[in-house]
């Protein structure tokens, strides 16, 4: 249809994708065409059609990937019907989003925050991270690729969603090196300068985008080409299925501090410890956390602040702090943040239990009796003490009164668990001995033991 009018700007976005990703493009953009050559209002033109939940994205965010496709300048093109999307168009946003630069997502990006040309306000720029994310959120639910978290096992996304939506905003900085904030940060314009400048400092822009672009519309999403950026995402999920618990943790949340743990951390979550499945006892604690790796702690004080940390080393019980400088604070309600270590002392990870001498508790950053987050040996109390910041993680007050009550906690492993703390050393001897197990069944007795064991692998197949 285009005929030799293919320009050589079009070729090159073109040859930077690998002949079958060639081809998954031909066909995405022909099925957004309906085949005519050219996409239209069907793919973009936010039609009242029944509520988007059938969608893979949210109409806020086709009709910004619409916006985003139409400011592909042609140049000396008579352009083509308003409403319709030109092949070349729709390559070279694929290619910019996809393959290109902060440089040439940019251009892109400002017209998906805003149609008009010109600087942008702050409020706009948080309206689409916003909507960024909830698409995020949305697509990986709709293409099952959470991975074994689910939108009913986890806290709402809703508050997750302006959470990390601010936290990325606060990264905004203006040309002469500020950074504003609160109610002056909406009204503040943003020139297209700034806003590459964000984008090349916070990877997770172009991320999602490559989320929304490849999950929604179903192209390259299976290719490895790029796709390791988004491999760990959201974490696996393991321990919680079928348990009725829902997690502190929202999936936003999730993805933010996740991406904040080592490299081969990221790849799975396992639950060891919550208090409203195991109890509220410190003992309980302890013999569900000691040595299975290292661990997110995350808890809930009475007034609904949501905070935790991360312990970099197997938590054991000794009278001496442990972990090293990986270990990090982290609020994910009112704010979501993550507070790494200063360098000023080594205090990064505590737990003491049973002693008559040293404190007794769970402790991280700070110093005794003056923790940045501690839970009392007499469950149920804690403190989040910082005046004006925790010594070891610059982290403010992370509770809403500097001694809290405790209302919910829960500890997840990260990564794999060290082979002493799987179920290995806890078998029962029917399991070293198979034919004793197939000789009770023929006899029609089940297992008494195996109620009592605690699952610790029950749902391998969550994702």
């Amino acid at each position: 249809k285009m005929g030799n009018a293919e320009s050589n700007a079009y070729r090159n976005h073109l040859s930077r994708f690998l002949p079958e990703e060639q081809s998954d493009i031909d066909g995405v953009f022909d099925t957004l065409s309906g085949s005519s050559g050219s996409a239209g209002a069907k793919n973009g033109k936010a039609t009242k059609k029944t509520a988007y939940v059938q969608e893979p994205l949210p109409d806020q965010m086709t009709a910004r990937l619409y916006n985003g496709m139409k400011s592909v300048d042609l140049t000396g093109k008579s352009s083509a019907p308003s409403e319709q999307i030109a092949k070349e168009q729709f390559v070279i946003f694929m290619s910019n989003l996809l393959k290109g630069n902060a440089d040439e997502k940019v251009t892109i990006i400002m017209r998906m925050i805003s149609k008009t040309e010109g600087p942008v306000k702050g409020k706009q720029i948080q309206e689409f991270t916003e909507d960024l994310i909830t698409s995020v959120v949305h697509v990986l639910n709709y293409r099952k690729e959470l991975r074994g978290w689910n939108l009913e096992n986890t806290r709402d996304s809703a508050s997750g969603v302006k959470a990390l939506a601010s936290q990325l905003l606060s990264e905004l900085k203006l040309a002469d090196g500020t950074k504003p904030v609160g109610p002056q940060l909406m009204e503040t314009n943003f020139d297209q300068s700034v806003i590459e400048d964000w984008v090349y400092r916070v990877p997770q822009i172009s991320v999602f985008l490559s989320v929304v672009i490849r999950q929604g519309l179903h192209v390259l999403h299976s290719l490895p080409d790029q796709t390791k950026d988004i491999l760990n995402l959201v974490p696996g999920c393991k321990g919680i299925k079928g348990r009725g618990l829902v997690s502190l943790f929202d999936i936003p949340s999730i993805i933010y501090i996740n991406s904040h743990l080592p490299a081969e951390l990221q790849h799975k979550w396992q639950l060891l410890f919550s208090s409203r499945l195991h109890g509220e006892s410190f003992s309980q604690l302890c013999g569900h956390i000691v040595n299975k790796g290292p661990c997110i702690v995350i808890l809930k004080d009475l007034d609904g602040y949501i905070f935790g940390g991360f312990a970099s080393h197997p938590w054991e019980v000794k009278p001496q702090f442990q972990g090293d400088n990986r270990c990090f604070l982290f609020s994910v309600f009112p704010s979501l943040a993550v507070y790494t270590y200063t360098g000023y002392n080594d205090h990064y990870m505590y737990l003491n239990h049973g002693q008559q001498t040293m404190p007794n508790g769970l402790g991280m950053g700070g110093q005794h009796g003056y923790f940045g987050l501690w839970i009392d040996g007499d469950y149920g109390k804690g403190h989040s003490k910082a005046k004006p910041r925790c010594t070891t993680y610059n982290s403010p007050q992370l509770s809403a009164k500097e001694d809290f009550t405790l209302d919910a906690m829960e500890v997840w492993a990260v990564g794999d668990l060290p082979e002493s703390a799987g179920t290995k050393g806890k078998k029962s001897i029917l399991d070293v001995d198979p034919q004793a197990q197939a000789l009770l069944e023929m006899a029609g007795k089940s297992r008494q033991s195996e109620g009592l064991r605690e699952p610790l692998e029950e749902d391998e197949d969550d994702d």
